[in-house]
């Protein structure tokens, strides 16, 4: 009998695992593919996730620091800077598979490249069924991600337009041609199709392309990623990979008795620009954090509900306005983008990510100002 099986073993689940590992917790990890695996995904991640970590992100694995955007709409281009850093460049798997390793140095075990099949709460315990065999524990956490079924268990699917569809590809380019596009800032191009953008990262060695959008304003994905990659010089026979972004600020169960959403399968994703990194390290950490109080204390396991009330005090509530401010720009987007282009309005929006400021803070900044900037612009 485990006091927790954690099911996933990406940021959110690693996260946990460590938390779990140091305050001494019976802990089993459950991974369904063998670490480092490739995961599809931009590789941004910002200094609000790393602020969550009680260790350093070695430089090793940063490929690029990031100090600014670039942001294009219908022929305008506006690039600001920071003069401190707001995010990094990583590859997913080189950084999954460090955070995996930073958790397992705190003795939990850990099962790679087993699959959960189902799990079955009961009153005293839950039994975990992989293609391996059957497990027991106290509370298990599923920290799935975005495509796995075992969360639909807790929370019902969700609509097309409460989730976005993501397609990438890693093209590669020398550092000399990286750095002669764009050094130390990210490409953001929007207006290239609704509720949505398309991006290049400067990586080491190689571009990160791809586009997101909700499901419902992207029939066609892989033909809109082809369409960008032409229209920005970049050869169309690359590999494409595509995944699910939940969009966050949306209302979702995340709990149950004996079991707790964490990271993309709760849905914890800024419905802006798509950071999911952030929210999954520290939704993983608050769900040892509630639970370890339950085991070691022998608290009542009602207190689950803790986790809820802990994440929208620290991060839900942002989300919801990372929400607001997707649907004001999606939604009239010849006045929320042309504003947008704005030198003021960028450089104000870099401090969210680098956790200056919150989406809530930042809409009440830009309202009033709306009338100047429309006159500017």
């Amino acid at each position: 009998m485990y006091d927790l099986i954690i099911i996933g073993g990406g940021p959110s689940g690693s996260a946990a695992g460590r938390i779990a590992g140091k305050r001494g917790l019976k802990t089993l990890l459950i991974e369904k593919e063998m670490f480092p695996r490739y995961k599809p995904c931009g590789g941004g991640l910002s200094e609000q996730a790393m602020s969550y970590l009680d260790f350093k992100i070695p430089k090793a694995i940063i490929e690029r620091d990031i100090f600014g955007a670039r942001v294009h709409f219908r022929g305008r281009v506006v690039e600001q800077h920071k003069d401190y850093r707001i995010a990094v460049l990583t590859s997913r798997n080189v950084l999954d598979n460090f955070l995996l390793e930073k958790a397992k140095e705190t003795g939990i075990q850990i099962k790679m490249g087993e699959r959960v099949i189902e799990y079955q709460e009961n009153d005293d315990y839950v039994e975990v069924f992989t293609d391996d065999g059957m497990y027991k524990s106290k509370v298990i956490i599923i920290a799935e991600g975005s495509h796995g079924n075992l969360k639909y268990k807790i929370r019902r699917k969700d609509k097309k337009n409460e989730y976005a569809i993501g397609i990438v590809a890693e093209i590669e380019e020398g550092n000399e041609r990286i750095d002669k596009y764009i050094h130390n800032a990210i490409d953001l191009h929007f207006g290239y199709f609704k509720h949505g953008y398309g991006w290049i990262f400067p990586h080491e060695k190689y571009f990160s392309v791809g586009i997101g959008g909700l499901a419902e304003s992207l029939p066609n994905p892989k033909k809109k990623m082809l369409d960008f990659l032409n229209e920005n010089n970049f050869i169309s026979n690359c590999k494409l990979h595509s995944y699910i972004i939940p969009a966050g600020g949306i209302k979702r169960r995340i709990t149950s008795p004996r079991v707790i959403l964490s990271g993309d399968s709760a849905g914890f994703v800024d419905s802006f620009y798509g950071e999911g990194i952030a929210y999954a390290i520290r939704s993983g950490q608050i769900a040892v954090e509630v639970i370890s109080e339950i085991i070691l204390n022998n608290k009542d396991l009602k207190t689950l509900k803790n986790y809820e009330v802990i994440c929208k005090s620290e991060f839900i509530d942002n989300l919801k306005y990372s929400l607001i401010l997707s649907k004001l720009i999606h939604s009239y987007p010849s006045i929320f983008l042309k504003i947008f282009t704005n030198d003021e309005v960028i450089n104000k929006y870099l401090e969210v990510p680098s956790m200056k400021i919150s989406y809530k803070n930042y809409i009440k900044w830009l309202i009033p100002r709306m009338p100047k900037f429309l006159l500017k612009s």
